[in-house]
């Protein structure tokens, strides 16, 4: 059976995990015969992406991420207006306000209507005020949709705990990314390290920094990929610390996996997560991981197999685990190895998508 799957996401142009799960369906449900439209609030890189892949998408100007009762109404009309019309099979919707307005303009279009959380807004860590104020809207338009994905078996747990949505409503389908062979690794030289994440509350670059201060005796270089409003104050934090010879900010860049490839150790430090998908990347690439042991990233770090986890702000344990990995070649490859392992057995695009698939296929009907 075709199907036409429409995807609404708030942001089209940033590269963020839900960016690319919905770029990467989108692509993969065209070239497999299927029809798929995608439906943005803001136009850039990844509505370039889905325009070089012959894949279709509009445009919602209302659609934003900031609350908008005015914009967000709007929003909401336009979208249930443009699904009247295209009549698709199915609405996929990702990120939280387009999950909101989404999920009520499939309700008012009469069109079957998922959600996937990337990692819910409401998780431990978050502020409490967004974090209760993001929890009431969730429990209001949870009953609008036909079910609801979680990205990993933490959110599933969240949301039951939280009471925002019926465990019977929710199915955890892990992300999984396209397969690369893994590249060949440099020998010699510095230690390359490398985090990808926005400078923003979410992530947690300050306790990274102040880590790294401690290990200027030792042979490393750090990248750190991704833009955001918290920058500039991290960079200050860079000088005040002496380290501008050793951490680059490169801003959002387009080829992490070639950036993957030069890189020696990653690191996810984090408040909070979803299930990050830098984490199965940086597996793919055969590297070991040091992450925040927050949200759902201890289902795919392996304490001591694939990689580390440190506890929230744990500056202290986080700079002896990269003090480890520096001083340990043979360290970095065992780990870095079984990190790839766990990739290939678990979190391949294929895997994700054949789940997904099945599941657009029951929705649909």
């Amino acid at each position: 059976m075709s199907m036409h799957i429409c995807f609404i996401v708030t942001r089209g142009d940033s590269i963020g995990g839900a960016q690319i799960h919905v770029r990467d369906m989108a692509v993969a449900l065209q070239r497999d015969g299927y029809r798929a439209t995608v439906l943005t609030g803001a136009p850039g890189a990844m509505t370039d992406q889905l325009e070089e892949a012959g894949v279709e998408w509009r445009h919602l100007p209302a659609l934003v991420r900031p609350i908008s009762p005015a914009k967000d109404m709007r929003a909401m009309c336009a979208a249930a207006a443009l699904l009247r019309r295209m009549k698709p099979d199915l609405l996929s919707c990702h990120t939280a306000k387009a999950g909101m307005v989404g999920r009520l303009a499939g309700f008012l279009a009469g069109v079957p209507t998922i959600f996937t959380a990337h990692g819910w807004q409401f998780a431990d860590g978050i502020p409490g005020g967004q974090a209760r104020a993001v929890l009431a809207i969730e429990k209001v338009v949870a009953p609008l949709c036909r079910r609801v994905i979680t990205v990993s078996d933490y959110d599933f747990a969240l949301a039951v705990r939280k009471k925002a949505v019926k465990p019977a409503k929710m199915i955890t389908i892990h992300n999984g990314l396209p397969w690369l062979e893994v590249p060949e690794k440099k020998e010699g030289g510095d230690c390359r390290l490398l985090m990808v994440a926005r400078f923003q509350e979410q992530k947690d670059h300050a306790t990274l920094i102040n880590a790294l201060a401690g290990l200027q005796d030792l042979d490393w270089r750090m990248e750190l990929v991704g833009d955001g409003p918290g920058m500039e104050m991290e960079k200050k934090r860079v000088r005040d610390l002496g380290l501008e010879e050793r951490i680059d900010f490169t801003g959002q860049q387009l080829d992490v996996p070639e950036r993957m490839e030069r890189s020696d150790i990653y690191l996810l430090i984090s408040h909070w997560e979803g299930f990050p998908r830098s984490i199965i990347e940086a597996m793919r690439a055969g590297l070991p991981v040091i992450a925040s042991d927050v949200g759902g990233c201890r289902e795919s770090v392996m304490e001591g197999q694939t990689g580390f986890l440190v506890s929230r702000g744990g500056e202290e344990v986080l700079r002896d685990r990269i003090a480890q990995l520096i001083r340990d070649p043979g360290l970095r490859g065992k780990l870095g190895r079984a990190g790839r392992v766990r990739y290939e057995e678990q979190f391949t695009f294929k895997r994700m998508y054949d789940r997904t698939i099945a599941l657009y296929r029951v929705i649909a009907g």
